[in-house]
């Protein structure tokens, strides 16, 4: 097996479609280091648990979350449309026509660039106004403020990968974790900069983050309750939620995390005010 073949790992029976991205060489012989195809996980694994898979589109599970996530684009896409869905305002019918709209922006700092791409292409397929930023976890804390004073988004997503060490028994330990640290001093360095929550919409947190500290910290969203891993399109969906809601209503976090994929055991947060700014006229012109 070699860089860039798509396995999974028999011990497990199977349960996640990785991709090998490094061979190492152990005292224990070689080891193989995996990413998630969908799910934010990396992990290591010798040979012999291996199992390379020639079409990952034929894996049952990866199937099952591509139905998932089609279900939830056509959901949203749906919700658009129909104008007297509760998280928008419905809109005059004389002035119908002569309205526009302005979702909130998006900043979207990941440590990973392959998941940062697909989240951009879901972006886009939303229709969201977002900017992409590839930033390994421990360099962000010290970049995050002077990339947001640049790009003045009104949501920011801060994430990457993450783990709780193997065996703990102690989840409130910040030493436990592999990133959380990182996400917990971003949100800090942002609260300082912008403390209320409504001007300044911020998701943190990666595959089994340390949920609590990084809510304490002063984000709205947070990953993860469970300490499960979450699907790599989980912090679109809610930013999306977020963007097109109408700026004169609340969202409840059941309703923030009804279009996610692990729903509240990757994820929970705090009410959060919508960012959508309806406005009128529209220029002929536009």
């Amino acid at each position: 097996m070699q860089i860039g073949d798509i396995v999974v790992r028999k011990s497990y029976g199977k349960d996640i479609t990785f991709k090998i991205i490094d061979v190492k060489e152990t005292e224990n012989g070689i080891v193989y280091t995996l990413k998630g195809i969908n799910l934010r996980i990396i992990a290591d694994s010798p040979i012999e648990d291996l199992e390379r898979i020639e079409d990952e589109g034929n894996v049952e599970n990866e199937k099952i979350l591509n139905r998932k996530v089609n279900a939830c684009i056509k959901n949203i896409m749906i919700g658009r449309m129909n104008i007297s869905k509760a998280y928008r305002s419905p809109k005059p019918v004389n002035t119908k026509d002569l309205t526009f709209g302005r979702p909130g922006k998006i900043l979207h700092i990941d440590g990973d660039a392959e998941y940062l791409e697909v989240c951009l292409k879901v972006y886009k397929q939303l229709e969201l106004d977002v900017v992409g930023k590839v930033i390994p976890e421990k360099d962000q804390p010290k970049q995050i403020l002077e990339l947001v004073k640049q790009v003045k988004p009104d949501i920011v997503v801060i994430t990457g990968h993450d783990a709780v060490t193997k065996g703990t028994k102690d989840f409130m330990d910040i030493n436990n974790y592999r990133n959380s640290r990182y996400f917990i001093e971003s949100v800090n360095e942002l609260r300082n900069y912008e403390p209320n929550y409504d001007d300044l919409v911020i998701f943190a947190g990666a595959c089994q983050s340390h949920y609590e500290a990084i809510l304490d910290a002063g984000a709205n969203f947070a990953t993860s309750p469970n300490r499960v891993l979450i699907h790599c399109l989980d912090p679109v969906f809610v930013c999306e939620k977020i963007a097109y809601t109408n700026i004169e209503r609340v969202v409840s976090i059941q309703e923030a995390l009804e279009n996610t994929i692990t729903g509240t055991k990757g994820i929970g947060g705090l009410q959060t005010r919508g960012k959508y700014r309806e406005g009128f006229p529209k220029s002929p012109y536009a």
